[in-house]
């Protein structure tokens, strides 16, 4: 069976981590093609969801590493546009827990330079289902064309959003001021327990998820990092527990988990248009499977989430 195609629109990020350097005086980074969304359509595609990317990439260095990932992965790429301007860089260094802090080299880059022209080709009849957000939702130039390009999709997509709020970049005042326009537009709204504390400070995760609601959005999901997601399909919620990992790095677990969500739905036939005959009980599921993704994705160093075959593999008993 051929699963729903997901399609996905925002960042490439070149994310640079430091590594331990035989030098005092010298910096030594370790380059990884990371950026949310482009996260996120690799972990679909390397489920097995058929994944395409409109992303503007870069013809530098970091674009050319970009396209090989993604390519690799079997995202499809046939719509994404060569952009002249360089791409974005973000150097993140690792605490203890492996959580990331990130600086970001982002003026003039490729990923927010989108244009009416650039999106008004784009084919979405055979798409089920489009995600976006991140920073390619909220910067301008593009940001306004993203969201408008969201707006058409709706039409027949089912539309996933998920503002992962950097305030490096951009203030958390702007995400608060378009978040009710982006919940009208959304099915699906994924934040993370730091970007709640960002977007809605001083709220509970039940109070965010109602407002939310109310403002349009069906279902809300709010992952807790180790502690798993709740998730509120037009206020019946339920909680899914982490499975145990040995956490190698958090770096697009989010981003994993997000993936998973969208393909398990596709799996159950559920993507695309209004969700009208999703279920708490398919949330559950959805959430359970969402979770193992992205606990495979903290095992390892850096946004690399699993292929379907090491998911099955995980999940299979030992025996003697």
């Amino acid at each position: 069976m051929r699963l729903p195609q997901v399609t996905v629109l925002g960042e490439c990020v070149a994310d640079a981590f430091t590594v331990p350097s035989p030098a005092p005086d010298e910096l030594v980074l370790r380059v990884l093609p990371g950026g949310g969304p482009a996260n996120t359509a690799v972990a679909l595609a390397r489920l097995g969801t058929p994944a395409r990317m409109l992303a503007r990439l870069s013809d530098d260095v970091f674009g050319r590493l970009f396209r090989a990932r993604l390519e690799a992965s079997g995202v499809d790429l046939s719509q994404a546009v060569r952009a002249a301007e360089p791409s974005t860089l973000a150097v993140a260094e690792l605490d203890a827990a492996g959580q990331a802090a990130y600086s970001f080299h982002a003026q003039g880059t490729a990923d927010w330079q989108w244009t009416a022209d650039e999106l008004s080709a784009t084919d979405l009849a055979s798409t089920a289902c489009l995600h976006s957000g991140s920073l390619a939702l909220v910067r301008e130039p593009g940001g306004r064309v993203v969201e408008e390009f969201l707006l058409r999709a709706a039409a027949t997509a089912t539309i996933c959003v998920d503002p992962n709020v950097r305030p490096l970049l951009v203030a958390p005042a702007a995400y608060r001021a378009r978040l009710p326009r982006w919940c009208e537009l959304a099915d699906v709204l994924r934040v993370s327990e730091d970007d709640l504390e960002l977007l809605l400070p001083g709220h509970s995760v039940e109070q965010a998820c109602d407002l939310w609601h109310s403002a349009g959005a069906r279902l809300v999901v709010v992952t807790l990092g180790e502690r798993g997601a709740i998730a509120s399909l037009d206020g019946e919620r339920v909680v899914v527990p982490a499975p145990p990992t040995a956490v190698i790095d958090t770096v697009g677990a989010g981003d994993s988990f997000t993936a998973g969500l969208l393909h398990h739905l596709g799996t159950k036939g559920l993507l695309g248009g209004r969700l009208t005959d999703l279920r708490i009980d398919d949330v559950t599921q959805a959430c359970v499977f969402a979770a193992r993704v992205a606990a495979l994705t903290c095992s390892v160093s850096g946004p690399n989430p699993p292929w379907e075959h090491e998911l099955q593999q995980s999940a299979a008993p030992v025996g003697p």
